[in-house]
């Protein structure tokens, strides 16, 4: 007779609670397993001749050695919507006693047994060896409707096991439910929990990371009740200096994120199994994996049950505020975002709190139809980094609000500042600066090269050339999209106009880079001496110009209620000496023509030298012109008059 058995007869059932839980824990573990041969034989029997799913990692979670059910998802195959599966009949066995087992502890609680009873009698009629695609639907489905499942019942008996766990621990560590533990345990327990208080407030109020700790065997058993979601299961197994974690969720994404988390702290990740086909589950798969950690002692142990403690809270709601993130960037940047506040320890809990998607509709709102008309996306407006930046600056501006016990309302007011000074900084700004880093690499560029004597080096000066005419082709990218905003918004039009006028610098130089490829393909007779250093000259105002040209529109992005008088200054100071460059520019090139006329009698030479000093001289003349448009603009900010 077994040892329960014996203790039942004796009437002491209180007594058989803690064993009969610990044997439902590992039967749940089982036919969690079983289900997923089932599901494994499916999906190599629907696609022909695929390999099977290695289960070798699920097999070693749930303690099991069999060849036979390792084998049979090979063995499988379809006739029309008839699934054959071999052993069938001794798995439909194994299926009905552990469900009997992970029950045991429930009896007469929570409505189990009528439920149990069905299933048990359902698998009893099952044939030996098919299924039709109602039974495999019936024995796998993990979606919640009008039908039962036994995959929903078991997921239920889960999760009322762990509640009871909870009820019969012996002691609390740190806040997790334990019972029948070595002493050894005690420091990696209090390691998981660690992690977990260390970022618990970042759930607020709502449900979930309850703890249940007890020993099966050589096993310390670790489970965390995630949330609500009961497909949302983590179970944690310590052996010797290995740790191995199970997880399964019914959001790819969400998996995926969880897996980049841990692999952080050293994780290696079996694939990630489908419990259920989308034919199966009506579109709504159940993704299961495991992660192993192997260390090389008790410290790194302890280390890596803390990590792993620490980061399961940002699993909470984390697909509803993905699905709400959404709504303002892409569906790459929504997870990015979301993996980054996890890094930083501030979570997307508080911001959902707070209104989620609703704290930047209305500071969006707020700043009216001058930035934002009825369908734009955040990003499309402020551009993919700085929506990111800003969302990240919001969800910590919600969290910090949330811990301080701050009220709603100064959430959103700081919200909507925030984003006037993204938009008030950034934007425009950027689109100016993006374009002028363009003319300050070609013009940089022609002054090395004609240090570097790129004139006499047709292969260097022909590279140099298509760089430039890259640069050009995307400046006037830049143009283009300015344009293309100012039809849309008023405010973009004075920046569209001074973009188009920056766009002549862009243009002379790129013809200065191709004019210089063509001089050094055989026509730089008599570019020695006099000429080459009156080049150089040239070339080094245009790039002080230039230079100078960036300076100006990094100190005007600040230009507002709070800008200094040295703001200003420097801003005068950067726009004056291009003014002194350009006239600079007027005399070189006097003294360039007098250098060809002197020393250089090819007639193509000459020709394409004067260009060449032309197109550099007139690149000085559209950054003046620039810089005049730019004053303007940046004067009307500050409200100073002309």
């Amino acid at each position: 007779m077994e040892k329960l058995e014996a203790v039942a007869t004796l009437g002491q059932t209180e007594l058989l609670k803690p064993a009969r839980v610990r044997a439902a824990l590992a039967a749940n573990d089982r036919l969690k397993l079983y289900l997923s041969v089932l599901q494994a034989a499916h999906t190599h029997a629907a696609s022909g001749d695929a390999p099977a799913l290695d289960l070798g990692r699920e097999f070693a979670a749930a303690g099991v050695k069999a060849a036979w059910l390792a084998e049979l998802p090979v063995s499988a195959f379809r006739e029309g919507k008839v699934l054959h599966v071999s052993e069938l009949a001794r798995l439909r066995t194994l299926l009905g006693e552990d469900l009997r087992i992970m029950a045991r502890p429930l009896e007469g609680e929570g409505g189990f047994d009528e439920r149990v009873d069905h299933w048990s009698a359902w698998l009893d009629q099952l044939a030996p060896d098919t299924l039709s695609a109602d039974e495999l639907r019936a024995l796998t489905s993990g979606k919640r409707g009008k039908e039962d499942s036994l995959h929903l019942l078991v997921m239920d008996l889960h999760k009322a096991i762990n509640h009871l766990a909870a009820e019969l621990s012996s002691e609390n560590i740190d806040g997790a439910h334990v019972w029948q533990i070595d002493p050894a345990d005690r420091t990696r327990i209090a390691a998981f929990m660690r992690g977990v208080n260390q970022t618990r407030a970042l759930k607020l109020q709502h449900p979930g990371l309850d703890t249940a700790a007890t020993r099966d065997g050589a096993r310390l058993l670790l489970q965390n009740d995630i949330g609500t979601n009961d497909a949302h299961v983590l179970v944690i197994q310590v052996e010797e200096a290995a740790v191995t974690l199970t997880y399964s969720d019914l959001h790819r994404r969400r998996f995926t994120f969880f897996q980049s988390l841990l692999c952080e702290i050293g994780a290696s990740w079996s694939e990630p199994q489908a419990r259920t086909s989308a034919e199966l589950n009506f579109g709504a798969t159940y993704y299961v994996g495991t992660a192993r950690f192997e260390c090389e002692d008790d410290t790194r142990l302890c280390a890596v049950l803390e990590g792993i403690g620490a980061r399961i809270v940002f699993l909470i709601d984390w697909n509803r505020a993905r699905k709400r993130l959404e709504q303002f960037v892409s569906k790459t940047d929504a997870v990015a975002i979301l993996a980054e506040a996890a890094r930083r320890r501030v979570g997307h809990m508080a911001w959902l709190e707070a209104g989620g998607e609703k704290l930047i509709f209305g500071a969006m709102q707020a700043l009216g139809a001058d930035y934002f008309r009825i369908g734009d996306r955040l990003d499309g407006v402020m551009g993919t980094e700085k929506a990111r930046a800003f969302v990240l600056e919001v969800m910590t501006l919600a969290n910090a609000a949330m811990q301080q016990h701050q009220p709603l309302a100064l959430v959103a007011d700081d919200t909507r500042l925030l984003l006037a000074r993204y938009l008030h900084r950034h934007d425009e700004f950027d689109l100016l600066a993006e374009h002028a880093a363009y003319c300050h690499a070609m013009a940089e560029g022609l002054r090395d090269g004609l240090a570097h004597g790129h004139a006499r080096d047709r292969k260097a000066a022909r590279s140099f050339a298509e760089r430039a005419k890259d640069w050009e082709r995307r400046a006037d990218q830049l143009v283009m999209d300015a344009r293309a905003r100012a039809e849309a918004r008023p405010r973009w039009e004075a920046f569209a106009e001074l973009v188009e006028t920056a766009d002549d610098v862009a243009d002379a130089l790129e013809e200065a880079a191709f004019l210089l490829s063509l001089i050094a393909a055989d026509h730089h007779q008599g570019w020695r001496g006099e000429v080459h250093q009156s080049m150089q000259l040239l070339a080094d105002a245009v790039l002080g110009a230039a230079q100078d040209h960036v300076r100006a529109i990094e100190i005007a992005r600040g230009f507002g209620e709070g800008s200094s008088a040295e703001d200003h200054e420097a801003f005068v100071s950067a726009l004056w000496r291009v003014l002194n460059a350009e006239r600079q520019c007027d005399v070189l090139l006097r003294d360039v023509r007098r250098a060809l006329a002197e020393h250089v009698s090819d007639a193509a030479t000459l020709s394409l030298s004067t260009d060449f000093a032309q197109a550099l001289e007139s690149a000085s003349d559209w950054l003046l012109a620039t810089g005049y448009g730019l004053r303007r603009l940046a004067f009307s900010r500050v409200e100073v008059g002309q």
